[in-house]
Order: C-alpha cells, then structure tokens, then sequence
C-alpha cells in the first residue's frame, strides 16, 4: 500500500468574480523513501496542493472533491483533533521563507522541543538530546550552541536548515517542501537538497519536494509531477521526463534552463502566460501557447498513459 494516495483531489476559491478552480482532479501517489518532484509555473496549483494534503486551505477556498488516503486513512473525514495528531508528527511542512514556522522571540532548542512535546511525553534530557540530533542531521555545526540561538541570529540558509530540523525531528513520514531552497545561494542549496535525499534514503521518510526550477529536482525526485493551471498534466520517472518530455508545456520548461553550449544566447522562454483561474480557456489550458495545438484541444485532454508515463496532451511529442 502507498503512504499517500491522491485521487482527483479539487480545490476551489469562491469569490465574488465566480469559482476559480486552483486544482482540478488532482491524482498521484507516493511510496515510502521515495521523493516526489511537483514544478510548474507560478499560479499552477503547487502551493495550493501543499495546503491542500495539510488540510491549511483558507476561506474562502475548500477542498471541493476527491480523497487524500494516508496509510489508508482518508484525511478529507479527518477531524480537527485528528490533524493536530497528524501535523507536526507524521506529516510535516517545511515552507519558502522559514520565519514562517519560526518564531522570532523563542530560542531554537525550545522550538524544536515544543515539537517534540506536543507529541510526545519525555524528559528535558531526552528533548534536548533529539533536538540536538535533528540540527546535526541538517548539518548544522555546533548544534549545542545554536540551540540557544534566537532565529534572527542565524543566516537564511542556517533558518532554512533549522526549520527542515522542525520537519524531521518527530521522524515524520511524510514531509511537504514548498520551495525551501528558493531564496538561498546555490551552493546552499545543493547541500541542502542533498541532506534531504539522504535523509528520505536513511529513515523512510517520504518527501514532496515542490518548486518552479525542474533542475532543482532533476538529482533529487524519484518521481515528477508537471503541474500546468491546476492540472498534473504529466507524471512519471523523473529522468525519463527530463530526458524524452511528452507534453510541450515539459518541453518548453526543460528548454528555457540555462545549457553550457548555449552560454551568451539568448534564453528560450515558453511565449504567454499561465490564464487566470477565473478565465481558464476551454478544453486545454496551455493550448493558447502551444504551436501544436488543433481544434481538438478545444476539448479536455484525458489522462493518456504510455507504459509507466501518464500525460494529458492530443498531440504528445512522441
């Protein structure tokens, strides 16, 4: 059995212009250890699908249909009492800008210790001691030291690292990342995204690693989801979607990164723009921008599949 299950899952914002449909009929799943890549453009329902799972979906938007299955629990009954079980525990967020689940007037060691004690029952000692392993498992140096520390003295990418250590320290099994690596220098970056694959390797803990750059994903992900205005409109093996795209929206997001060979070119940029959610166009929406769109696109394209690949396109590239 998968850990997460996701089945058509739709959320919607009702607002005073009409419904927009931040996600629509939404289907994945995820085995244990293994990460799960979602890119897609700003406004293409990533963020949304991370609320989502964490049941943190704000009015006026809901979650309007479908089935998140965790363990084989299905969390759209789950009450408000079971969530709170559930979050900070076997499901756990790490999001863009870590001040967000920081709080600026509490020291590391007690932050990280409230997430244990929420939880569990133990001693100082033993609190302590899970806290300072969370923080070196990040790689954070002296970890003794900067359990003491307050947010604001440590770096960005020091704050990224302490708020992934949040995330892990109650051994979750699963773990949403909503861009964590977005505002950080590439060499941080990459030692970040690298103690996360281990980490998913080492304990079993299943990662959704959500971002706009499909190279950041390229090493990381077992497996990729291609999200186009609300739709997962390709899924599959992450090498094989890098390496033969079916859908031209994967092409065109793969084609606009930078290349060695094209150093002082112009970059390659996707022509238009994600369609509102208010003003979706019928049938395909990323037909608008792609010169292989015909009259059949017209229609909404169902899910195709092609041995281990699904995709939803009537004129795929292979």
């Amino acid at each position: 059995m998968a850990l997460l299950e996701v089945n058509n899952l739709v959320t919607e914002f009702r607002t005073e212009a009409g419904v927009a449909k931040a996600l629509d009929n939404v289907s994945f799943t995820l085995e244990r250890g293994k990460v799960l890549g979602i890119v897609g453009e700003s406004g293409s329902g990533k963020s949304v699908t991370a609320f989502s799972l964490m049941n943190l979906v704000e009015k006026p938007g809901r979650i309007a249909g479908g089935e998140i299955l965790f363990n084989g629990e299905n969390l759209r009954d789950a009450s408000v009492k079971r969530w709170s079980q559930l979050r900070g525990d076997r499901i756990a967020m790490v999001f863009q800008d870590p001040m967000m689940s920081l709080n600026p007037v509490m020291r590391i060691g007690a932050q990280l210790g409230e997430t244990i004690a929420i939880h569990r029952k133990a001693s100082r000692a033993q609190i302590d001691e899970q806290v300072c392993a969370a923080l070196k498992r990040v790689g954070i140096p002296a970890p003794v030291e900067r359990m003491r520390a307050y947010p604001h003295e440590l770096s960005g990418g020091m704050r990224q690292r302490v708020a992934i250590a949040n995330a892990i320290v109650n051994s979750p099994d699963l773990i949403i990342a909503d861009e964590p690596t977005t505002a950080l220098d590439v060499t941080i970056q990459a030692q970040i995204l690298y103690e996360m694959k281990s980490l998913a390797r080492a304990s079993g803990t299943a990662l959704i690693w959500i971002t706009h750059d499909i190279s950041v994903v390229k090493d990381l992900a077992d497996e990729l989801c291609v999200m186009y205005a609300g739709r997962i409109i390709e899924r599959g093996p992450v090498a094989e979607i890098i390496g033969n795209p079916l859908h031209p929206y994967t092409r065109g997001l793969i084609d606009s990164l930078p290349q060695a060979e094209n150093h002082g070119k112009r970059l390659y940029s996707i022509p238009g723009a994600t369609p509102p959610l208010l003003s979706l166009p019928p049938g395909c929406t990323f037909a608008p921008r792609c010169s292989r769109a015909t009259g059949e696109c017209h229609k909404i394209p169902p899910v195709f599949k092609l041995e281990n690949r699904e995709y939803r396109c009537f004129h795929p590239l292979a």
